[in-house]
């Protein structure tokens, strides 16, 4: 299935009517960014909608980094084929509740390069969401590419109406410094700012039980104390959450009872939480 991307601009025509169609049969849409790489938002982004659709929701993921599509190796269906018919591209399927799509479905390898300027991937996105045959969702979860680029930039412009934005960082002082970045990004978009999840947040060591923090501790803690933003909570690093991702099966599922696996769990119920009670909602 190939994918004929357009570069008109935003706001123009039909494409505009049909990313408005599909968003208004959406009920909650999470938008996952980092200010910088390397800092595991595509493992969050991916266990929460994994998570999401284990409860029973309808949800939908998004792989909106066009240059490094890692979500479905994360999945195991980075060999899949997607489809489509006159009314749009079907977004492959991992049973029950999970609706995925990514610019890794597009390419004709593994290893192929996306060499694109601005215009380019805005069209791309802007197809993501009005051409993909999503349907009713209860969630569509975002990953975005790190930074606050065209990407982030052109899906602040395409979902106004986002519940809002989770923040991923390390401890380490340079992610925090760039999670910052991400918080006043979000803040003069208009984008609500959902929390800020501090990942790879100590490691327990299996054969002495200590705990060694090695990328420091707490500065996702701190940083959202100062940029007066809620704090989702740590996720503990973990050798379970390296394999699993490898092996496209998502920690939450592959192995529900280790700390990481737990702590995400925490996570989701803190995102369903507010995304539930900014829209007046009760909790499921």
């Amino acid at each position: 299935m190939e994918l004929k991307v357009q570069t008109r601009p935003s706001g123009t025509g039909g494409d505009e009517e049909k990313v408005v169609k599909t968003l208004n049969r959406i009920r909650h849409k999470i938008i996952v960014m980092s200010g910088k790489g390397g800092v595991g938002k595509s493992t969050l982004a991916t266990n929460l909608a994994i998570a999401l659709s284990a409860r029973g929701w309808e949800t939908g993921l998004l792989d909106v980094d066009i240059h490094g599509p890692n979500v479905p190796k994360m999945l195991r269906i980075e060999d899949a084929t997607i489809t489509g018919d006159g009314e749009g591209i079907v977004p492959v399927k991992v049973p029950p509740h999970l609706r995925v799509m990514s610019m890794a479905f597009l390419l004709s390898g593994h290893d192929r390069p996306v060499i694109w300027r601005g215009p380019l991937k805005m069209g791309a996105i802007r197809q993501f969401l009005g051409q993909v045959k999503w349907g009713p969702l209860d969630y569509l979860v975002v990953d975005l590419p790190p930074g606050t680029g065209d990407e982030p930039l052109s899906i602040a412009q395409l979902i106004p109406d986002a519940d809002g934005v989770v923040i991923v960082t390390t401890p380490q002082e340079v992610a925090l410094l760039d999670s910052r970045k991400s918080v006043n990004f979000a803040r003069e978009l208009g984008l609500p700012v959902i929390g800020i999840v501090e990942n790879m947040s100590g490691y327990t060591c299996p054969h002495c039980g200590k705990t060694v923090d090695i990328f420091k501790s707490g500065g996702g803690e701190r940083a959202a104390r100062d940029m007066r933003v809620p704090f989702l909570g740590k996720i503990p690093f973990d050798p379970v959450v390296v394999d699993s991702g490898d092996s496209g099966a998502p920690v939450v599922l592959s192995s529900p009872e280790s700390p990481p696996a737990r702590a995400l769990q925490l996570v989701v119920d803190g995102i369903v939480k507010r995304t539930k009670k900014a829209n007046g909602e009760g909790a499921k």
